[in-house]
């Protein structure tokens, strides 16, 4: 076990073992590796047979201008207290990326969680495709960043007419 291992020797063992496209160190307890799809599944289950067993969140980013979303598992060890981002790029126009559960059961969740307000399928995890906050939610995922509120808002509720328009109340400057 590394229980003893330095970010920087975590990141060169990553190196040694995996194709790193890119690494970071981002704090004194935190790295970040980027790799490729291929390879997330390998290096979660290496680095969680290496004492770090705790999958802290799954999130997601959208790059809409790549036409990409990134996604962003942080796992942490308790012996070797640095949390470890292992992050990877899926096609945003085919959000698909296999399951992690067989790796992390917990896991489900947190797909459960990027399938409602990304869109991003995890095959091999039929619970991803729960609504899990959202009830009811029938428009678009409400966190891609080609998302409208406003048109949501006004497609969603009828619009209200206010007796004051605070937008346009100036502050008393005393």
């Amino acid at each position: 076990m590394m229980n003893s291992m330095n970010n920087v020797e975590l990141i060169k063992d990553l190196e040694s073992r995996f194709t790193v496209l890119n690494a970071d160190v981002l704090r004194d307890t935190q790295i970040a590796v980027d790799v490729e799809n291929k390879d997330v599944h390998s290096v979660l289950a290496y680095l969680k047979g290496q004492g770090w067993r705790q999958l802290s969140i799954l999130t997601n980013i959208d790059w809409i201008e790549e036409g990409k979303y990134q996604l962003v598992y942080i796992i942490f060890n308790w012996d070797n207290p640095i949390w470890v981002q292992v992050r990877t790029k899926i096609d945003r126009d085919n959000a698909k990326f296999p399951t992690i559960t067989p790796v992390y059961p917990g896991a489900k969740y947190y797909e459960r969680d990027v399938h409602e307000f990304f869109g991003v399928e995890f095959e091999g995890n039929p619970e991803s495709l729960q609504q899990l906050f959202l009830e009811g939610w029938d428009d678009m995922p409400p966190l891609r960043k080609d998302f409208d509120a406003k048109a949501y808002s006004d497609k969603k509720y009828r619009k209200r007419e206010y007796e004051v328009d605070y937008n346009n109340v100036k502050e008393d400057t005393k």
